[in-house]
């Protein structure tokens, strides 16, 4: 899970993810609704993966076309 927090660095606000800087915007609603929304979409991207639902073979054999 990657872990969102924000800095003040002269006037802007650093958005940082993992200790890694990775947005600057210039004010601390905007930085906060972007974390926010980047948690929603990770979130979000964690519900839709799920494990191979189909199995690895058909559950019915295929059936040999007959030639005339």
């Amino acid at each position: 899970m990657t872990s969102y927090s924000m800095i003040k660095v002269g006037n802007d606000y650093v958005v940082q993810a993992n200790d890694k800087c990775i947005l600057k915007v210039g004010s601390r609603r905007r930085a906060a609704q972007l974390i926010s929304e980047a948690t929603d979409l990770l979130n979000a991207l964690a519900a839709v993966e799920s494990p191979k639902l189909a199995p690895e073979a058909p559950s019915l054999p295929r059936e040999t076309p007959e030639l005339p």
